[in-house]
């Protein structure tokens, strides 16, 4: 799901989108609320009206703001209490104020509000944490009132097994329309990430969407699904092609670098999106050293093509029972060995 933070995904047009074959699109409750404001999206008839994005459309509770914002914000059993990003100003947010201002949204998908630790917190934190998130999922729960708005819970618990099983428990117990793995990639290794989900995906209900928060590197989307996973979220393909980087089927490449200043090939030779079939790697060099904003704009489209393509290739083989071949031989490629 490519993420639109603010009501766009940066760089690209809402026919873009379309063109690609994103199938949902990400809006933050936090920055939306914050600007342009609930009520002037809902006045301009929802987020798809507003945006001009007439797919499905996500929005996180402001969770994530809980992680990523922890030296301005202060928890407490009512809610969370915000200093704004943008002008200093006080904000609280309660499980029954995200709540209906992502029915104001109008997502298609709504997100209870959670607390998200970061890796490294201790067994006794983690478990106060995650009884409190299932505390104000209740709340969520009980305050939503959309119909035809999906509300999905989220499992948290850290690193530790009991702790997920015991969250997990807890949520599913709510009953929700889809259930979200939070609080992981958010510094722990790769490794304990796997291990972890490993003793929660496969407790979640089978006729429910299962959403991994926070993961967008082609590798760790296709590890994710072999464990259960549905749906995955992430900036880092659009935050890597601000950067000049592309991914391509035989890894990702730095267009900064000398050595594609008079490379006339084209960005990935089995690609077929605008950037790859209509320009060189040399002129998209050329537009990311002079910081041109078409070459952000083309990278950004093949790198959110790339891994929509690379979701639609993992259902076709799961559909067709080579999944695990398949994404072994797709990741050995990319790494190259």
């Amino acid at each position: 799901m490519p993420v639109g933070t603010k009501g766009t995904v940066k760089g690209l047009t809402p026919g873009d989108l379309r063109s690609i074959g994103a199938g949902v699109v990400l809006g933050n409750t936090y920055h939306l609320y914050l600007r342009p404001g609930a009520d002037l999206v809902r006045e301009a008839g929802g987020l798809h009206d507003f945006t001009g994005w007439d797919g499905p459309m996500l929005t996180d509770s402001g969770g994530y703001q809980v992680f990523s914002l922890a030296k301005t914000r202060s928890i407490s059993e009512e809610g969370v209490e915000f200093v704004s990003v943008y002008d200093g100003s006080i904000h609280s947010f309660t499980p029954e104020l995200t709540t209906r201002v992502q029915e104001d949204l109008g997502a298609d998908v709504a997100m209870v509000l959670d607390e998200c630790p970061p890796a490294g917190v201790d067994r006794e934190y983690q478990a106060q944490s995650l009884r409190r998130t299932a505390r104000w999922a209740e709340r969520c729960k009980v305050a939503h009132g959309k119909e035809d708005q999906a509300l999905f819970g989220i499992v948290q618990g850290g690193l530790f097994a009991d702790l997920r099983r015991e969250s997990l428990e807890r949520t599913v117990a709510i009953g929700f329309d889809g259930y979200a793995v939070g609080g992981l990639s958010v510094g722990e290794s790769r490794e304990e990430m796997l291990a972890t989900l490993a003793v929660v995906a496969p407790e979640l209900p089978a006729d429910k969407p299962r959403y991994f928060m926070g993961i967008g590197d082609p590798v760790g989307v296709l590890q994710v699904i072999s464990l259960g996973v549905d749906m995955f979220d992430c900036v880092l393909p659009t935050r890597l092609a601000r950067h000049g980087a592309a991914l391509t089927a035989d890894g990702r490449i730095n267009l900064r670098n000398a050595r594609f200043r008079r490379d006339l090939g084209p960005l990935d030779p089995e690609c077929g999106c605008e950037a790859c079939t209509g320009y060189s790697r040399a002129y998209l060099a050329h537009l990311v050293r002079e910081d041109e904003l078409l070459g952000h704009r083309l990278i950004t489209l093949h790198n959110v093509y790339f891994m929509t393509h690379l979701c639609r290739e993992a259902r076709e083989a799961i559909v067709e029972a080579r999944f695990e071949e398949w994404s072994r031989t797709w990741i050995e490629r990319f790494h190259g060995s």
